[in-house]
């Protein structure tokens, strides 16, 4: 077990739980703001500790982040909108308490759960083999040390490295990760690595020459089988931008192949613009 997470525990004025943001889970983007994996990551353990299921897949987690969050108490509230056979749909919030004011709703997510069965007979159409461009490394950094890879120029695969410095470029790229914990003590699920790691769309696919200057206000994971081991791959598959606003999608990859997509779109942030050759982003994850 690690000690690193996302957030620990505290006590509420009237003894419920509420979480704590960790220095772990501090944004490059402002130094008083949570990052967008430890938010998602909180909406995905939420709803999977009331609501998850052997037999009810996680199939599709929509979290949409308007609102900033902050280095405060921080509680989660789910809300059941549909129990039936095949489908159960649950809402999240994640709510923040600041001491001297009213407490403000920061994230709001969605997750469908199916009921996992057998596929309907017939044939229909995959990628072919030979048009997968994601191969993960041949072996795993130890702790939470993230790889990143990008293509040349002329499109062939790149090497993975764990320097962002090298892959600030505006080719293709790709990530090789392993989910931050939510909270200490308890290693992330499946659901919730899928999740946490899912949230790096956003910086895979919005990072180009000078650094990223997107940030996303959203995101949309859909997958058709939960991701098998401890990390997993995201790889650009296309991204459209135009008057300040990008949409994203990636492929999510264990080492056994590609397990769903992730979805982000994003707005103009080109004030707090992070140059990853300047910024030293190694820290956190020396100190897992």
């Amino acid at each position: 077990m690690t000690s690193i997470a996302f957030f620990d525990t505290v006590d509420g004025p009237s003894g419920e739980t509420r979480y704590e943001p960790t220095p772990f889970s501090r944004s490059a983007w402002s130094p008083d703001a949570v990052t967008g994996p430890a938010v998602c990551g909180l909406v995905a353990w939420a709803v999977e500790e009331e609501y998850g299921s052997a037999e009810f897949l996680p199939a599709r987690c929509t979290i949409d982040m308007f609102k900033s969050a902050r280095y405060l108490p921080t509680s989660t509230r789910n809300r059941l909108i549909r129990s039936g056979g095949r489908i159960r749909v649950v809402d999240t919030e994640i709510v923040q308490h600041p001491a001297d004011g009213e407490e403000f709703t920061v994230a709001r997510g969605t997750t469908v759960f199916l009921k996992s069965s057998t596929n309907p007979p017939g044939q229909r159409w995959h990628r072919p083999a030979e048009w997968v461009t994601f191969r993960p490394p041949e072996s795993d950094p130890e702790g939470h040390w993230p790889l990143f890879s990008s293509d040349s120029p002329d499109g062939a695969l790149g090497d993975w490295d764990p320097t962002m410095g090298n892959h600030q470029n505006g080719n293709r790229k790709r990530l090789w990760t392993r989910a931050v914990p939510v909270l200490p003590g308890a290693e992330p699920t499946p659901f919730q690595r899928a999740v946490i790691s899912a949230e790096s769309a956003s910086l895979i696919s919005n990072w180009g020459t000078t650094g990223i200057g997107f940030i996303n206000c959203d995101l949309t994971v859909a997958i058709s089988r939960l991701p098998r081991g401890e990390r997993v791959g995201v790889e650009a598959d296309f991204h459209v931008e135009d008057d300040g606003i990008s949409v994203s999608n990636t492929g999510l990859y264990d080492r056994d192949g590609m397990f769903g997509t992730a979805l982000v779109t994003a707005v103009n942030n080109a004030a707090a613009q992070i140059d990853f050759t300047k910024v030293d982003t190694t820290k956190r994850y020396r100190e897992g």
